[in-house]
């Protein structure tokens, strides 16, 4: 999982069957790598991959076995210290994706001090057309890295946009890369170098409007997207660590309604092309 260019680490996450799930263990391991990383004096600067580039969020089977609300609050805690172990890394972590970044990907992605991406991503937040929110620091990282209106639109419609949009918004550093990995080697040099500053997401509180922009929800869960709006509303308001702790517990409320359920099933069942048939409860 963990090679090494010089003074740059290179974790890359190797799990093609199931087009690099992040799963407990997998989550485990990568907590491990980068804490030895921090511990490391030969080591300034590393970069979170996968073999082809994809991170393709959280492993679905997973999720449907989370029984309680205390576990889907705890699966969320735990990806917390993940993310923490990263994002408080003290030496850059930056991320070199390509491909579908979805979910958990996109999240763990976020942890990190930049991200450089490849010329196919397709970067989105789908979690919405499964029944759950954004538990992993979507909610609360997205729109500190791109904006609300931005963020809102992806996380409540579950849209995936590409590389340039990725780009012009902030969300990943420079330009597609056909190399996005030695882009992202370049990067930290640069900033061995003095000549730019990497830096975790800000964890300031964010202003946020009383009126929301309106979203075409489609088919979506109402009740899910209730949930959605009020973690992100009352979350911003809080510094990051704060916030992120009343996303835990809105993936949490997530478990006591019915569409939950529906939304995971159905995508096991039928896959992503074929909206769950929510209740709304």
């Amino acid at each position: 999982m963990v090679t090494h260019d010089g003074e740059i680490s290179v974790v890359a996450v190797r799990r093609p069957e199931v087009k690099n799930a992040l799963d407990s263990r997998t989550m485990s391991e990568l907590k491990a790598a980068f804490e030895a990383i921090a511990r490391d004096d030969t080591v300034k600067g590393a970069i979170l991959t996968s073999y082809d580039g994809a991170l393709a969020g959280a492993d679905i089977n997973e999720l449907i076995s989370l029984s309680t609300v205390e576990l889907c609050e705890g699966i969320c805690i735990t990806a917390a210290a993940v993310h923490a172990s990263i994002s408080g890394c003290p030496k850059p972590v930056v991320a070199a994706v390509d491909g579908p970044v979805l979910g958990g990907g996109a999240e763990i992605s976020m942890a990190c001090h930049a991200r450089v991406v490849g010329k196919s991503l397709l970067l989105g937040q789908p979690e919405v057309n499964l029944g759950i929110i954004p538990g992993n620091g979507g909610t609360q990282r997205l729109p500190r890295l791109i904006g609300l209106e931005k963020a809102l639109d992806l996380m409540r419609t579950g849209r995936p946009v590409g590389a340039a949009e990725a780009c012009q918004w902030g969300w990943a550093t420079g330009e597609p890369a056909v190399d996005f990995v030695g882009a992202a080697k370049d990067l930290l040099r640069q900033h061995f170098a003095g000549k730019v500053k990497l830096a975790p997401v800000d964890p300031k509180p964010m202003e946020v409007p009383a009126r929301l922009p309106a979203v075409d929800l489609g088919m979506r869960s109402l009740s899910i997207d209730a949930i959605l709006v009020d973690v992100v509303r009352r979350g911003l308001a809080m510094p990051l660590p704060e916030g992120l702790k009343l996303e835990a517990q809105g993936f949490g409320r997530c478990k006591k309604t019915v569409d939950m359920d529906i939304g995971l099933k159905n995508f096991v069942q039928n896959g992503p092309r074929v909206p769950a048939a929510f209740l709304h409860e």
